[in-house]
């Protein structure tokens, strides 16, 4: 168990532990595989994509507005099946994740933003959840990053104080924000640097 204080670790999925669910890379290159404009379909994107992310919006729905809004040579089935095969984990991050749980008896909690489909299909696909106690996903909350209830909730879940948990994201401004609650927080850019940042933390392996 820890003898550090911090009790729970919060972390980002997209960009921590796994790939992005959907960026702008892997859009640009669907559009160049299956023959789309990618310039009106990223525009489409943009302009409702957050509302997937809430979960007010079905995957479908959400294809039927960006890609399907006309006849194509190709499935939904297809797509998506493009889509979900976008993710891979990131290299050490699930299992310096998985290794503290497991050493200092923390309780995890990812806190993301993604639709349902995706996440449902990221955690199935990876196993997450049995290395992680509580998603705190915004399409499960019907609320996004950088909004502080997200953070909360996450508090609550875990049943710990602000100052006994740690949270690591790849965007600067979600650990900002996070701190501002009084959370410590770790701008993830690689896996050494996390584990080396925890481990300052007495969160070590």
């Amino acid at each position: 168990m820890s003898t550090t204080g911090i009790k729970a670790l919060f972390v980002d999925i997209g960009g921590v532990l796994l790939t992005n669910g959907w960026d702008h890379e892997m859009r640009r290159e669907a559009a160049s595989r299956f023959g789309l404009d990618y310039a009106d379909m990223n525009e489409r994107h943009h302009l409702t994509y957050d509302t997937y992310e809430e979960g007010k919006l079905s995957l479908n729905d959400y294809l039927d507005r960006t890609v399907f809004y006309r006849e194509r040579s190709f499935t939904r089935d297809d797509f998506k099946a493009h889509m979900y095969a976008q993710s891979r984990p990131l290299p050490h991050m699930p299992e310096l994740v998985r290794g503290l749980k497991e050493r200092h008896g923390l309780k995890v909690a990812a806190i993301s933003n993604e639709g349902r489909e995706l996440t449902e299909h990221r955690v199935t696909a990876f196993a997450l959840a049995t290395y992680i106690d509580f998603f705190i996903s915004s399409c499960f909350v019907h609320m996004r990053k950088p909004d502080t209830d997200m953070y909360r909730m996450a508090l609550d879940c875990a049943q710990v104080a602000p100052e006994a948990a740690v949270y690591v994201d790849d965007r600067r401004l979600f650990v900002e924000v996070a701190q501002a609650l009084g959370i410590d927080g770790i701008v993830h850019t690689d896996a050494e640097t996390t584990r080396r940042e925890l481990a300052k933390r007495g969160l070590a392996i």
